[in-house]
Protein backbone atom coordinates (compact mmCIF):
# COMPACT_ATOMS: atom_id res chain seq x y z
CA UNK A 1 0.00 0.00 0.00
CA UNK A 2 1.20 3.45 -0.78
CA UNK A 3 2.17 5.26 1.97
CA UNK A 4 4.75 3.09 4.20
CA UNK A 5 4.90 -0.46 3.15
CA UNK A 6 7.88 -1.01 5.71
CA UNK A 7 5.87 -1.94 9.13
CA UNK A 8 3.11 -3.56 6.44
CA UNK A 9 5.62 -6.19 5.99
CA UNK A 10 6.23 -7.05 9.38
CA UNK A 11 3.63 -9.41 10.35
CA UNK A 12 4.91 -8.41 13.96
CA UNK A 13 3.76 -4.43 13.47
CA UNK A 14 0.38 -5.44 11.75
CA UNK A 15 -0.54 -7.82 15.00
CA UNK A 16 0.50 -5.07 16.86
CA UNK A 17 -1.79 -2.27 14.74
CA UNK A 18 -4.46 -4.13 15.52
CA UNK A 19 -4.00 -5.06 19.12
CA UNK A 20 -3.55 -1.68 20.57
CA UNK A 21 -7.03 -0.05 18.87
CA UNK A 22 -8.28 -2.79 21.21
CA UNK A 23 -6.87 -2.09 24.23
CA UNK A 24 -6.50 1.65 24.38
CA UNK A 25 -10.38 2.43 23.05
CA UNK A 26 -12.10 0.81 26.46
CA UNK A 27 -8.93 2.62 28.63
CA UNK A 28 -9.51 5.96 26.69
CA UNK A 29 -13.41 5.29 27.12
CA UNK A 30 -12.92 4.83 30.94
CA UNK A 31 -10.43 7.83 31.75
CA UNK A 32 -12.59 9.87 29.95
CA UNK A 33 -16.05 9.02 31.47
CA UNK A 34 -14.47 10.27 34.86
CA UNK A 35 -13.13 13.69 33.25
CA UNK A 36 -15.22 16.96 34.03
CA UNK A 37 -15.01 19.74 31.34
CA UNK A 38 -14.99 23.35 31.67
CA UNK A 39 -14.88 25.29 28.49
CA UNK A 40 -13.94 29.12 27.32
CA UNK A 41 -14.89 30.29 24.25
CA UNK A 42 -17.49 27.68 22.72
CA UNK A 43 -19.44 30.45 21.63
CA UNK A 44 -16.95 30.24 18.55
CA UNK A 45 -18.67 27.17 17.81
CA UNK A 46 -21.77 27.43 18.92
CA UNK A 47 -22.24 30.46 16.18
CA UNK A 48 -20.59 28.45 13.25
CA UNK A 49 -23.11 25.58 13.70
CA UNK A 50 -25.82 27.98 13.99
CA UNK A 51 -24.78 29.48 10.77
CA UNK A 52 -24.06 26.11 9.43
CA UNK A 53 -20.34 26.96 8.15
CA UNK A 54 -18.02 23.80 8.75
CA UNK A 55 -14.26 24.65 10.16
CA UNK A 56 -11.28 23.08 10.51
CA UNK A 57 -10.76 22.58 14.21
CA UNK A 58 -6.59 22.58 14.93
CA UNK A 59 -4.87 21.29 17.84
CA UNK A 60 -1.34 20.48 18.96
CA UNK A 61 -0.03 16.80 18.45
CA UNK A 62 0.09 16.38 22.19
CA UNK A 63 -3.21 16.76 22.81
CA UNK A 64 -4.89 14.16 20.54
CA UNK A 65 -5.84 12.01 24.11
CA UNK A 66 -8.07 14.04 25.94
CA UNK A 67 -9.31 15.48 22.40
CA UNK A 68 -10.62 12.43 21.60
CA UNK A 69 -12.59 12.72 25.14
CA UNK A 70 -13.61 16.05 23.77
CA UNK A 71 -14.64 15.56 20.20
CA UNK A 72 -15.85 11.78 20.00
CA UNK A 73 -19.17 10.82 17.98
CA UNK A 74 -19.45 14.25 16.67
CA UNK A 75 -18.90 13.45 13.32
CA UNK A 76 -15.55 14.95 12.75
CA UNK A 77 -13.02 14.13 10.08
CA UNK A 78 -9.52 13.59 11.03
CA UNK A 79 -6.22 13.35 9.44
CA UNK A 80 -3.64 10.34 10.21
CA UNK A 81 -0.69 9.84 8.96
CA UNK A 82 0.45 6.31 7.32
CA UNK A 83 3.40 5.71 9.17
CA UNK A 84 3.02 2.83 12.20
CA UNK A 85 1.83 4.88 15.10
CA UNK A 86 -0.84 6.47 12.37
CA UNK A 87 -2.04 3.38 11.59
CA UNK A 88 -3.50 2.74 15.10
CA UNK A 89 -4.28 5.99 15.88
CA UNK A 90 -6.52 6.16 13.03
CA UNK A 91 -8.23 2.57 14.14
CA UNK A 92 -8.63 4.49 17.80
CA UNK A 93 -10.42 7.20 16.07
CA UNK A 94 -12.38 5.53 14.06
CA UNK A 95 -14.40 3.48 17.19
CA UNK A 96 -14.76 7.30 18.50
CA UNK A 97 -16.79 8.15 15.46
CA UNK A 98 -14.29 9.95 13.40
CA UNK A 99 -14.02 9.72 9.99
CA UNK A 100 -10.27 9.09 8.56
CA UNK A 101 -8.53 10.54 5.97
CA UNK A 102 -4.96 9.48 5.63
CA UNK A 103 -1.59 10.94 4.56
CA UNK A 104 0.36 13.91 6.07
CA UNK A 105 2.66 16.43 5.82
CA UNK A 106 5.27 13.47 4.40
CA UNK A 107 3.32 10.74 3.16
CA UNK A 108 -0.25 11.38 1.00
CA UNK A 109 0.00 14.39 2.09
CA UNK A 110 -1.39 16.47 -1.24
CA UNK A 111 -3.72 13.89 -1.68
CA UNK A 112 -5.22 13.94 2.23
CA UNK A 113 -5.25 18.02 1.79
CA UNK A 114 -7.37 17.70 -0.96
CA UNK A 115 -9.74 15.28 0.79
CA UNK A 116 -10.24 17.28 4.05
CA UNK A 117 -10.83 20.17 1.88
CA UNK A 118 -13.75 18.35 -0.88
CA UNK A 119 -14.80 17.30 2.51
CA UNK A 120 -15.47 19.98 4.06
CA UNK A 121 -17.18 21.66 1.23
CA UNK A 122 -19.66 18.88 2.06
CA UNK A 123 -20.33 20.73 4.83
CA UNK A 124 -18.10 18.51 7.14
CA UNK A 125 -15.83 20.10 10.05
CA UNK A 126 -12.25 18.18 10.05
CA UNK A 127 -9.99 18.34 13.15
CA UNK A 128 -6.00 18.26 12.28
CA UNK A 129 -3.14 17.70 14.79
CA UNK A 130 -0.68 20.89 13.11
CA UNK A 131 2.46 19.83 14.30
CA UNK A 132 1.76 16.25 13.55
CA UNK A 133 3.11 13.68 12.90
CA UNK A 134 6.64 13.87 14.01
CA UNK A 135 7.12 17.44 14.82
CA UNK A 136 8.94 19.77 15.72
CA UNK A 137 5.95 20.36 18.67
CA UNK A 138 4.49 23.37 18.25
CA UNK A 139 5.49 24.56 15.43
CA UNK A 140 2.06 24.71 13.15
CA UNK A 141 2.88 23.26 9.51
CA UNK A 142 0.47 24.75 6.29
CA UNK A 143 -1.65 21.77 6.13
CA UNK A 144 -4.75 23.49 7.85
CA UNK A 145 -4.41 26.66 6.11
CA UNK A 146 -4.18 24.72 2.82
CA UNK A 147 -7.35 23.07 3.48
CA UNK A 148 -9.59 26.14 5.14
CA UNK A 149 -8.11 28.22 1.97
CA UNK A 150 -9.14 25.44 -0.50
CA UNK A 151 -12.72 25.09 1.65
CA UNK A 152 -12.73 28.68 2.03
CA UNK A 153 -13.52 27.84 5.80
CA UNK A 154 -12.07 29.21 9.05
CA UNK A 155 -9.93 27.89 11.44
CA UNK A 156 -10.73 27.11 14.73
CA UNK A 157 -7.57 26.77 17.35
CA UNK A 158 -8.33 24.91 20.61
CA UNK A 159 -5.51 23.60 23.75
CA UNK A 160 -6.66 21.33 26.26
CA UNK A 161 -5.10 20.99 29.80
CA UNK A 162 -5.84 19.06 32.27
CA UNK A 163 -5.43 20.14 35.88
CA UNK A 164 -3.98 16.83 37.10
CA UNK A 165 -2.28 14.60 34.11
CA UNK A 166 0.66 12.23 33.48
CA UNK A 167 2.96 13.87 30.35
CA UNK A 168 4.61 10.71 27.74
CA UNK A 169 8.19 10.64 26.97
CA UNK A 170 7.68 11.39 23.80
CA UNK A 171 8.54 13.89 20.90
CA UNK A 172 5.36 15.68 21.68
CA UNK A 173 4.82 15.53 25.24
CA UNK A 174 1.67 14.05 25.20
CA UNK A 175 -0.83 14.79 28.07
CA UNK A 176 -3.08 11.65 29.94
CA UNK A 177 -5.71 13.92 31.70
CA UNK A 178 -5.60 11.47 35.31
CA UNK A 179 -9.06 9.91 36.49
CA UNK A 180 -11.39 12.44 38.05
CA UNK A 181 -9.37 15.46 36.69
CA UNK A 182 -10.97 18.52 35.61
CA UNK A 183 -9.68 18.99 31.84
CA UNK A 184 -10.06 22.53 30.70
CA UNK A 185 -10.49 23.20 27.11
CA UNK A 186 -9.85 26.78 25.11
CA UNK A 187 -11.21 27.69 21.50
CA UNK A 188 -9.93 30.45 20.23
CA UNK A 189 -11.67 32.85 17.84
CA UNK A 190 -12.31 31.33 14.21
CA UNK A 191 -9.41 32.34 11.65
CA UNK A 192 -10.22 33.10 8.25
CA UNK A 193 -7.32 32.46 5.36
CA UNK A 194 -7.45 35.45 3.07
CA UNK A 195 -6.62 34.45 -0.58
CA UNK A 196 -3.66 34.85 -2.02
CA UNK A 197 -2.26 31.56 -3.16
CA UNK A 198 0.86 30.58 -0.80
CA UNK A 199 1.44 33.83 0.43
CA UNK A 200 -2.08 34.10 2.14
CA UNK A 201 -1.47 30.63 3.23
CA UNK A 202 1.96 31.35 5.18
CA UNK A 203 0.21 34.18 6.61
CA UNK A 204 -2.54 32.03 7.72
CA UNK A 205 0.26 29.09 9.48
CA UNK A 206 1.56 32.11 11.24
CA UNK A 207 -1.33 33.52 12.81
CA UNK A 208 -2.23 29.91 13.67
CA UNK A 209 0.52 29.21 15.46
CA UNK A 210 0.05 32.62 17.58
CA UNK A 211 -3.93 31.96 18.38
CA UNK A 212 -2.80 27.94 19.57
CA UNK A 213 0.05 29.98 21.33
CA UNK A 214 -2.49 32.09 23.19
CA UNK A 215 -5.07 29.17 23.67
CA UNK A 216 -2.31 27.09 25.96
CA UNK A 217 -1.46 30.19 28.12
CA UNK A 218 -5.24 30.74 28.15
CA UNK A 219 -6.03 26.63 29.13
CA UNK A 220 -2.71 26.61 31.56
CA UNK A 221 -4.22 29.85 33.45
CA UNK A 222 -7.87 28.18 33.73
CA UNK A 223 -6.27 24.89 35.73
CA UNK A 224 -5.14 27.37 38.42
CA UNK A 225 -8.49 28.90 38.62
Amino acid sequence: MPGDPGWRASASRRAQASAIPVIVTPLVSAFAATWSWRIDGQHHLDALHAARQPYVLAVWHGRILPGIGWLRHRGMVALASENFDGEWIARVLERFGFTMVRGSSSRGGVRALVRLSAAMREGRSTVITVDGPRGPAHHAQAGAAWVAHHARAPIVPFHIEANRHWTLSSWDAGQVPKPFSRVNVCVGAPLWVPGGGDTAIETGRVALEAALGRCAERAGAMTRE
